[in-house]
């Protein structure tokens, strides 16, 4: 597998930079000649470049940049073939008017920017009358569903390599696919703000995220669901924890817009683990056929294996949770209960707060639950058999921990706001709504000298747990440490 990395430069002395930077990290250099201001002297610029080039120069409905004529854009990539350049992509509208030149090689290419395309059997064929030595298909993949026929194309064994480049959130997805089913390359950018199309991944994102070079046809993927920064952490994480046990694993991540055909997609692809957040959740939940309790009841999971019987559903928020909290409240032994009998407020709804009182309810707490949202944490308030604080009636509940998983909520001093003057410094603060960033309530939970559960260290938890739980190894402790210092 090799990959080709796109320079797309305006200027022709910066474009000269950028192909002898590309070309120390790629196996080929795609040189984008549609975005140059001023007419290149392409022998002149590929001079020297100790890789193989691939030219390239694409029409606006073809996702590039070009603004001349079209007979323009023919006697260019005619004088680009003289400098012999080792491939040189031809649309299949201009390929039959370009003869074969030298030892360059043809990429005949097809793409289509609107929408997905099915018959990928017909494009081959015009290419492959066309005389393409490499066909490559191109067109928006926001989802799985819409990246499939094109992994259909790349997989299937056939006498011409056929490589792909899916547009959009999902094109990632797709390239670390093609890694393993046997694409010839995959593309990437040299850096942000240098994509040669939007969303393009770059060659730091396949290197430092995905490990791309350690896929190969024998490796299992872990299908990571959504693409926040929690799950942008949590593929970093892994994909380091998989490196240091030589594992042959990687994290795939998962834009998929019908859950109902996402069962079939991952049997085909032998995946059987997903991990997810509060986000996506709850949308996969229904692809289990069994459930723990916790998932169950919190009507939401963060992680799926698949089992003999089918898929079951677990949820790991709650344990990564309880155990950081019982520890900042000076757990000691397997005997200790320091949650029992305190009183403990949890602020928000939604499937994360499901989880998390879940998790307190394994111990004995006096536990109590409120949001700006009286509706929904009333309604929660009674599925769990616990008290209802109406927001607010906020400032006259007495607590000693406070449990945020209120993904939205604001400081201030508004009607649905909280208002930070409620903290006190014997109050035990954790805030579950974002596990990465230093949240506005942490801040001010800090300056007023509350005990704190960092949320890092929930996090560490719950991804021990998870990889623990795919595995059946553990987690290099300096896994997570390496990912978030790369954030």
């Amino acid at each position: 597998m090799k990959i080709c990395i796109s320079v797309a430069s305006e200027s022709r002395n910066l474009a000269k930079v950028d192909l002898l930077n590309a070309s120390r990290q790629a196996d080929i250099v795609e040189f984008c000649l549609d975005h140059l201001i001023k007419e290149p002297n392409v022998a002149e610029l590929i001079e020297g470049i100790q890789k193989p080039i691939l030219i390239s120069c694409r029409r606006r409905e073809d996702g590039g940049q070009w603004q001349g004529t079209e007979e323009e854009r023919l006697l260019l990539l005619r004088q680009a073939i003289v400098a012999q350049p080792e491939y040189v992509e031809l649309d299949l509208e201009i390929a039959n008017k370009i003869p074969r030149f030298g030892k360059t090689k043809r990429v005949i290419s097809f793409t289509s920017l609107d929408e997905p395309v099915n018959d990928v059997e017909e494009i081959v064929n015009r290419a492959v009358q066309a005389k393409a030595d490499v066909v490559k298909v191109t067109w928006p993949t926001p989802t799985l569903d819409a990246a499939w026929p094109m992994l259909a194309a790349v997989s299937q064994k056939r006498d011409i390599p056929v490589v792909a480049a899916g547009i959009g959130s999902g094109g990632v997805t797709f390239s670390l696919l093609g890694c393993k089913y046997g694409a010839p390359w995959i593309y990437a950018a040299l850096e942000r703000g240098m994509e040669s199309y939007a969303e393009q991944p770059t060659v730091s994102d396949f290197e430092d995220l995905y490990f791309w070079r350690g896929i190969n046809t024998h490796t299992r993927f872990v299908g990571v669901a959504g693409m926040t920064a929690v799950q942008q952490a949590t593929i970093k994480t892994f994909n380091t924890g998989f490196d240091k046990l030589e594992l042959n694993y990687r994290c795939l991540p998962i834009f998929t817009g019908r859950f109902d055909r996402l069962g079939k997609m991952l049997d085909v692809l032998k995946i059987n683990s997903i991990v997810t957040g509060p986000e996506a959740g709850e949308l996969v939940f229904p692809l289990a056929e069994k459930s723990e309790d916790a998932a169950k009841e919190a009507g939401y999971a963060d992680l799926l294996l698949k089992q003999p019987e089918g898929w079951q559903a677990y949820n790991t928020l709650w344990r990564g949770m309880l155990k950081s909290l019982e520890a900042r409240l000076g757990k000691t032994n397997d005997e200790d209960r320091p949650l029992d009998r305190r009183n403990v407020l949890v602020v928000g709804h939604g499937p994360a707060t499901r989880s998390i009182v879940y998790g307190l309810l394994r111990r004995k707490p006096m536990l109590s639950i409120t949001s700006p949202d009286d509706k929904a944490s009333r309604k929660l308030a009674e599925q769990f058999n616990i008290r209802h604080v109406p927001f607010a009636s906020l400032y006259d509940t007495l607590s000693d921990v406070v449990v945020f998983s209120h993904a939205a909520m604001q400081l201030g001093h508004r009607k649905t706001e909280f208002n930070a003057a409620y903290l006190r410094p014997q109050m035990t603060v954790l805030d579950a709504s974002n596990l990465l960033e230093e949240t506005p309530v942490l801040a001010e939970s800090r300056a007023r000298r509350c005990p704190i559960v960092e949320n890092s260290e929930v996090f560490a938890h719950q991804l021990a747990t998870q990889f623990k739980s795919i595995t059946g190894k553990e987690l290099p402790s300096s896994a997570l440490r390496e990912a978030l210092a790369a954030e």
